[in-house]
């Protein structure tokens, strides 16, 4: 087990290394002077020098690279020249939201997705799997903020049940925090669980069609212990490839659910960020969703490990 961890611990310090270079790169190679735009057209030049001068942008190319990824080593993710403050401050303000939208939307996706699945599997070519894995299609087609416009319509306009935007913050109480993040949630949740249907379902076809499975149904065993105890574990190799897949998304991808719902969260960090032309702000936090990501596919080879020995024999 230590050699398998160690082989996808330096496979994840690989990606990173390579996500720095590209991170950097692309950002360097956008049209535009960063001084220029943070200041304005009616800069001094005498001004845009010192800001330059201050952000680093009169060094060699090498040298502001390796500076950022020292400062990134170490924690220091530089200092946000559009909000004053560290980034990693901001990073810290803003992950309280996105962190527990993302994994409210998990649990969510999960708790819809796999029973659905399960469901759909057991009844394979009958009505209920036909309209289940049609429902499934559609969700899947259905952009998220689609979702989100509906539900704030239904549930905010017309019912009146939550808020249709904004987070009041955690010191005000842990239900209201809840509250503002149920339907964003939701609208992020509904199409990657109907994804994640659809997978547990061929997972799980595709092991049912196993001799264990044969042998375990003629020796008397009920069709719902069949299902969760031999089919559900063999299958879930794909399912959590996509969970971890999911995760990672929900918490790199909620640009527009935080925009829609107005949520301070990193998504809408990064995309402030970048009409601001606040580089090292872009920087930061797309290097720390990038590091999520690497760790989200760690843990999730751990678990393939976990539900199958014969992985770590092989590794």
């Amino acid at each position: 087990m230590t050699a398998f961890l160690a082989k996808r611990l330096a496979g994840g310090l690989v990606t990173l290394l390579v996500a720095s270079v590209v991170v950097f790169a692309v950002l360097e190679i956008l049209p535009g002077d960063p001084a220029q735009l943070m200041l304005g057209m009616n800069a001094t030049d005498a001004t845009l020098n010192a800001l330059r001068e201050q952000m680093g942008l009169n060094d060699p190319l090498l040298v502001r690279y390796f500076s950022w990824v020292g400062g990134l080593l170490i924690g220091d993710f530089g200092r946000s020249f559009t909000y004053s403050s560290p980034v990693i401050e901001l990073i810290g303000e803003r992950a309280v939201v996105s962190l527990p939208l993302a994994i409210m939307a998990l649990l969510l996706s999960t708790a819809i997705a796999i029973p659905v699945g399960l469901f759909a599997a057991a009844r394979r070519g009958k009505a209920a799997d036909t309209i289940t894995m049609g429902t499934a299609q559609i969700g899947v087609a259905i952009p998220n903020f689609w979702f989100a416009l509906i539900l704030i319509y239904v549930f905010a306009v017309w019912l009146r049940l939550v808020p249709a935007g904004g987070f009041p913050g955690w010191g005000n109480g842990i239900w209201p925090g809840i509250k503002s993040l149920i339907m964003p949630a939701v609208a992020l949740a509904l199409p990657q669980a109907a994804i994640l249907a659809r997978i547990t379902r061929s997972a799980l076809l595709e092991v049912l069609g196993e001799d264990y499975i044969r042998t375990a149904r003629a020796k008397g065993m009920p069709r719902r212990a069949v299902l969760w105890r031999h089919a559900l574990r063999n299958a879930m190799i794909p399912v959590l490839t996509i969970l971890g897949l999911q995760f990672a998304f929900l918490l790199a991808g909620t640009i527009i659910i935080e925009n829609v719902f107005y949520l301070p969260g990193l998504g809408r960090l990064v995309f402030q960020a970048i009409t601001q032309r606040d580089l090292i702000v872009v920087e930061g936090v797309v290097m720390l969703l990038v590091a999520s990501v690497v760790l989200v596919n760690i843990v999730v080879d751990v678990f393939y490990a976990v539900v199958d020995p014969r992985l770590r024999a092989n590794a």
